[in-house]
């Protein structure tokens, strides 16, 4: 495929656009510059958010110019979209917090330093110093209320009610097309479903202030639900988060490696680089050897090294084939605290005690008859190793590093024991 619309279409990523063919025709004989925005409104992106910018990512791949915009002055407003209530209002002080945890995710994910091709910019920059009676008069003039009340994400809001804050957000966005537009040379937003209002609504500004000739475009992506119906990205213990402090990468991964068969090709097409042949290929294997789920593992790998990093993805490879097998004893403490980081844990100072006698303590074990029996009959294991010496003592030899001991009583009930100093 030598056309990038081509290559969406086929990968099932367009939604709506505003001049298909125009698009189909620029991009063709021209690189297109085009941006996709994020808001701060969290110190982290989530999974949810990587969808368009995945496309900005296969614009780059064909040649054509990037640029993030990471809302600076957006962010402090609250984008309406896709809500039935009103912001909570963050302080500036944490908006720039946020700013600047997104700025540090997206170089890291774009190699922003390394690659003269994808251009970084905050919407604060042109906007700080403008003035109410500028933003009315040279801006603000241009909006037709009737037209703005009709956009979706005002109207569905106005049973329940809309500040002038957030009614006017669509003009802040717009402005940014605009700007990047006049100084950039951008021809095109991107953005989830979501965001067709408030794209179509920039170029209405462009076209206003440049000319109704001006060439410039709006693509909006799907709305991903799972083959269930639900929404993607979330799960039970809420959002999938890019920081590793928030979701680490061993859950990253089993995020991924759990998804349906009936999501996973989707997936593939949507994250991944793999090419068509390779996905058609995977998709074969999922209708004829489901049960070795290869799809899956090959979109956790691929997801899991784009965010994180190849020594990520060994790390919850070495995790995820431990807990499988009851071999732990070759992980890192690193590793453990990672995998073991919802697994039921226990603190304790107590060491160079029996075997029973500490299990008990723990709670681990009941009674001293049932802490007897099940070593003796080998449902105990530390670290891996089954214990059935009844007069076995625990000591820090058998912890990692220190910090960790880890039980495993029967096949699959572990406990993580985390050593505290007296």
């Amino acid at each position: 495929m030598t056309n990038i619309i081509d290559e969406l279409e086929w990968r099932g990523a367009i939604n709506q656009q505003t001049d298909s063919e125009g698009l189909r025709a620029y991009v063709e004989t021209e690189s297109i510059s085009l941006y996709c925005g994020v808001d701060p409104t969290g110190d982290s992106m989530h999974i949810g958010h990587l969808i368009p910018f995945m496309m900005l990512k296969r614009f780059q791949a064909f040649g054509h110019h990037p640029f993030i915009l990471i809302g600076g002055a957006t962010g402090t407003i609250g984008d309406p979209s896709g809500r039935t209530t009103e912001r909570q209002l963050q302080t500036m002080e944490t908006v720039q917090h946020n700013v600047d945890s997104l700025t540090r995710q997206m170089e890291k994910l774009f190699a922003v330093d390394t690659d003269n091709t994808l251009t970084l910019v905050n919407n604060y920059d042109w906007t700080h110093s403008l003035t109410l009676l500028d933003f009315l008069r040279d801006f603000g003039k241009f909006f037709n209320i009737n037209t703005m009340l009709a956009k979706d994400i005002v109207a569905s809001r106005l049973e329940t009610g809309i500040s002038f804050t957030e009614f006017t957000y669509q003009i802040l966005q717009s402005m940014d097309f605009l700007h990047l537009f006049q100084n950039n040379n951008v021809r095109m937003q991107i953005g989830g479903a979501d965001q067709w209002g408030n794209i179509t609504a920039g170029l209405d500004l462009i076209r206003k202030k440049e000319g109704a000739d001006a060439k410039a475009f709006g693509l909006t992506i799907p709305l991903m639900l799972k083959a269930d119906g639900t929404k993607f990205g979330k799960t039970a213990g809420g959002a999938v988060w890019l920081d590793p402090e928030k979701t680490t990468p061993y859950e990253f991964y089993q995020f991924w490696v759990n998804q349906d068969d009936r999501d996973v090709i989707k997936y593939l097409k949507f994250f991944t680089f793999l090419t068509k042949e390779e996905i058609d290929a995977l998709e074969v294997k999922v209708e004829t050897e489901p049960h070795l789920r290869e799809a899956q593992r090959i979109l956790a790998a691929e997801m899991t090294k784009f965010v994180h990093s190849e020594a990520d993805l060994n790390d919850a490879l070495a995790i995820s084939e431990a807990l499988f097998s009851g071999n732990v004893k070759n992980l890192t403490s690193k590793q453990i605290e990672e995998g073991f980081k919802n697994m039921p844990t226990v603190e304790t100072e107590t060491l160079d005690q029996n075997l029973v006698d500490w299990l008990i303590e723990l709670g681990i074990e009941p009674s001293k008859r049932q802490a007897r029996e099940d070593i003796t009959n080998g449902a105990i294991s530390i670290n891996g190793d089954r214990i059935k010496e009844l007069d076995f003592v625990v000591t820090s030899d058998h912890s990692f590093d220190g910090k960790f001991i880890i039980v495993r009583k029967g096949k699959k009930k572990y406990t993580l024991v985390k050593l505290i100093s007296k």
